[in-house]
Parts: structure tokens; C-alpha cells; sequence
């Protein structure tokens, strides 16, 4: 392991040398932003794909940003990957004192609250347990982490039926908007209470809303399918049409 870590550097660094490739020697922390976030983002699909030879070579996409990120920062005398390495291991060493200290923690749910005990005295800078939340998260995502993260604190609804009675509130309060203004806040907030209910069932929001918007997408692209067979032009086909389209395609589907 350690030799292909050292190739898979040596490569990266022999890249970013004078007389290495001109785009990695034009990169920056910046520049690599977006690929950092596609790479991430492919490694999802790989995982939820569930294809392991996807998944290595996705996991290798990711581990090259690291090993850039880090050549470059070497490069301006700032840190290096050993750096980097020797971080992280420690902070897993010192975040899980259950398992290699005497503190004894049996649960998952005690395990965070330690985390989080442990994560404000290392961060003594932040003033407020949901600092550090990144505010780059997709919405969905930011809203789930914070939630949970004020619910360590025991701020938190005692179980998933309260908080969809708040959900039923937040569309009642929708329904009675008077302006795009205050619509657009009440809208807001119904999503916010969409994603406590959907915590507090254990849910992922983020991933409920890509599944559903995936299978939106793939009933769509059956409707385009049928169209194209039976030449049909969606264009001309009027609301009610076009629903009849998508009833096929549901049932289509429904019958596999």
C-alpha cells in the first residue's frame, strides 16, 4: 500500500514540475473546486450503482484531488500529505477513545455525543455547535446536518409524529401566504420541516429526493419512448394527454 501511495505521489509531483503537464501546473485549490465536487459526486453514483470496479476506480478519482491538493500545498511549503495523514489518524485516535482508550461508550448514539464533546473543545474557536456546517451543502443536506446536530443537545421533537403535525402546520401557513415574499418564506420552512420528519425516521433527504427525481426522470424518458414508437409528438399533445402518456409509463414500470 504504502509503495503505490509513493508512485501515485511521485506521478502527481513529476505532473506539477516545471517541465510537467501545463495543466496541472496551472491549477489551484480554487480551479480544482468543481472537479473535487464532480468527483464526490460520481462517487455516489458508483455506490449507489452498487459496481465495485466503478467504485475503485471513483475512490481513486477522489484520492488524486487529495494527493493534488496536498503537492501543491507542499509545493508553497505550507503542509505536506504525510501531514495531511498523520491529521487524520490522530484525530481518529483522539475521537474514539472507546476504542483505543479506557472511555466506554456503547452505543452509536453515545459515540456522537462524545463526538460532538470532543469536537467543541478541539474547536474552541466556534461559538455555537451548528459553526462549521458547510454552507457550500446542498440545502436539503444542510438542513438534515444541523438538525442533527441541535438535537445532540437534546433541542430536538421527541419522535417523528410531532414533527409531521408541524409539517401539516407549515402547509396550512403555505395555504394562507399573501404575498410571493411571504409565500416563498412558508415554502421554505415546510421544507425544513419535511426533512425533521424524514430524520427522525432515520432518512436521508438529500438521497429521497435524488431517488424520486430519478424515477421521475426514467418514467419521463419511457414516455418519450412510447412517443417516439407510436409517432407521437409531445409537443402536440395537450395536459391531459400527456398525463395519459405518463400513466402508461407508471404502469409499464409498476408491472416489472
Amino acid at each position: 500500500m504504502t509503495d503505490s501511495i509513493s508512485r501515485l505521489r511521485e506521478i502527481v509531483a513529476q505532473l506539477r514540475a516545471p517541465n510537467g503537464c501545463p495543466w496541472d501546473r496551472e491549477q489551484t485549490h480554487v480551479s480544482l473546486k468543481p472537479h473535487l465536487l464532480e468527483e464526490c459526486y460520481e462517487l455516489f453514483d458508483a455506490i449507489d450503482d452498487g459496481n465495485s470496479a466503478e467504485l475503485r476506480e471513483e475512490l481513486g478519482d477522489l484520492l488524486l484531488q487529495v494527493v493534488m491538493h496536498s503537492q501543491m500545498a507542499a509545493e508553497r511549503g505550507e503542509f505536506t500529505f504525510d501531514s495531511v495523514a498523520d491529521g487524520i489518524a490522530n484525530k481518529l485516535v483522539d475521537r474514539h477513545p472507546h476504542v483505543f482508550g479506557d472511555v466506554e461508550l456503547r452505543t452509536s448514539e453515545a459515540v456522537l455525543k462524545h463526538w460532538e464533546v470532543l469536537k467543541r473543545a478541539e474547536k474552541q474557536e466556534r461559538k455555537s455547535i451548528v459553526d462549521g456546517v458547510p454552507r457550500t451543502l446542498p440545502a436539503l443536506a444542510r438542513a438534515q446536518k444541523i438538525q442533527s446536530k441541535v438535537s445532540r443537545v437534546g433541542f430536538d421533537w421527541p419522535g417523528p409524529e410531532p414533527a409531521w403535525e408541524k409539517v401539516l402546520e407549515e402547509v396550512e401557513e403555505v395555504k394562507g401566504a399573501g404575498s410571493d415574499d411571504e409565500l416563498a418564506v412558508e415554502l421554505g420552512d415546510l421544507l425544513f420541516a419535511l426533512v425533521n420528519v424524514i430524520r427522525l425516521r432515520q432518512l436521508d433527504a438529500e438521497q429521497l429526493l435524488n431517488s424520486a427525481t430519478t424515477k421521475f426522470q426514467r418514467r419521463f424518458q419511457s414516455m418519450e419512448a412510447y412517443a417516439r414508437e407510436h409517432g407521437i409528438d409531445l409537443k402536440q399533445l395537450d395536459l391531459a394527454g400527456l398525463d395519459e402518456l405518463w400513466t402508461k409509463a407508471k404502469a409499464a414500470e409498476d408491472s416489472l
